[in-house]
């Protein structure tokens, strides 16, 4: 039984919605925030990376930083940029990328739900990373970036989410980078009420994107609760903002690996030890992306080769069976010696949207061998965090990403 409330947004003014309207700040490094910022001014990446607004040699993570922030987030407000929506709403937000669409309801989800593995995860958490975010949003007073949640799909949600979105969207347009944004303002007390007890049927609820952003949200409203003792949970502070999409509207792409060498392998011994473990077919020049569970396409020295997981190395073990674990325990690890690819230089990884082309002109110059993969599915992301597991690192994908700033849920 999950808590999803409707909330008192701060929000853009429609006509600046799509200038304000900014990729999560954790995409960019600092020199690509400072482009950004420099590029459109009204970016909301001044808020979230707030550093791109004081001298080099500031620390990303110096108290300034943080104190930047909340004076530039006040001051848009001041300026119009941001207006309070004055009553509570759910929001639908659908996000098309390359024709194809996906909708999500922009609302806040209940800390003690996260606390009680209503909304569950599956993927550790760096504290460094946490603790940027809770003093970010400490300073602010606001959370500024949207969890991305992610539930089974539901008949009820989804027949008000789908009438909603043939009235006038609130929001329209189109960013920069090709990716259209409409938003939809859900204020009906009937439809807010259809939607809240529909949320209270589902058991489990799951984290897509945003753990650290999430994990920090947490931990900020559990220091609001230490401070005020008299709490009823029903403050602000106990909800964080998030955007849940049902199941069957998210598409995971590929995330795929690059390799640095063979391990000392030459061509020859290092396709015969792989043989060990996958049936592979040369294929030839045309890149290879894999059409099935367990497949995979491997290009080196100029030839994909196609490579099917035999038998004896699958596994129904939710963790143990994903095409990366396949990959990683009967190759990686087995044959190049790359056992933790979190600090393993010789590794790299490639978002699905690259495309293999960009698999290739990486094998060609900086590293020596390339993986394409089969995306997992949110199933699998689904099975993995109900058996209470871990996925490895680098196993999902999500685009198109959300954009922070068309909504901000303030703690007070």
């Amino acid at each position: 039984m999950a808590v999803i409330r409707p909330f008192n947004a701060l929000r853009p003014r429609e006509d600046v919605a799509g200038r304000v309207a900014a990729l999560p700040y954790d995409v960019y490094n600092r020199e690509e925030a400072l482009a950004e910022v420099l590029k459109e001014p009204l970016s909301f990446l001044r808020i979230d990376r707030a550093e791109t607004q004081l001298p080099e040699d500031v620390s990303p993570y110096d108290d300034q930083v943080y104190q930047k922030a909340r004076e530039i987030l006040r001051q848009m407000i001041q300026d119009g940029i941001f207006i309070k929506e004055g009553k509570n709403c759910y929001y639908v937000y659908e996000l098309t990328m390359n024709g194809r669409s996906q909708t999500g309801l922009v609302g806040c989800a209940a800390i003690d739900d996260y606390l009680n593995n209503v909304i569950k995860k599956h993927e550790k958490t760096r504290e460094d990373k946490e603790v940027d975010r809770i003093t970010h949003v400490d300073a602010c007073n606001a959370q500024t970036g949207p969890i991305f949640l992610a539930y089974r799909s539901q008949e009820t949600i989804n027949n008000v989410i789908n009438r909603v979105k043939k009235e006038k969207p609130l929001y329209d347009f189109t960013a920069p980078d090709g990716i259209k944004h409409a938003v939809w303002k859900v204020d009906g007390a009937q439809d807010i009420e259809t939607i809240a007890a529909g949320f209270k049927n589902i058991e489990s609820i799951y984290i897509a994107d945003g753990h650290h952003r999430a994990a920090s949200a947490v931990k900020v409203g559990l220091k609001r609760r230490a401070a005020n003792p008299g709490y009823t949970g029903e403050e602000e502070f106990n909800f964080f903002l998030s955007v849940l999409f049902p199941h069957d509207q998210l598409m995971i792409l590929d995330y795929n690996r690059v390799v640095k060498d063979l391990n000392g392998y030459t061509k020859e011994e290092f396709l015969n030890e792989v043989a060990q473990s996958f049936a592979i077919e040369e294929i030839g020049a045309e890149p290879y992306k894999p059409a099935q569970k367990a497949t995979f396409g491997m290009y080196l020295e100029g030839v994909w080769y196609k490579l099917t997981a035999k038998e004896e190395i699958r596994s129904t073990d939710p963790v143990e069976g994903l095409d990366v674990s396949l990959l990683q325990n009967n190759l990686l690890t087995t044959v190049l010696n790359i056992k933790d690819i979190r600090t393993d230089k010789r590794i790299d990884f490639v978002g699905g949207i690259r495309g293999l082309k960009e698999l290739e002109k990486r094998a060609n110059s900086d590293m020596k061998l390339a993986f394409s993969m089969y995306p997992t599915s949110i199933n699998e992301l689904f099975d993995v965090s109900d058996a209470g597991k871990l996925m490895p690192p680098k196993s999902t994908w999500f685009e198109p990403k959300l954009r922070s700033g068309l909504f901000i849920h303030e703690l007070t």
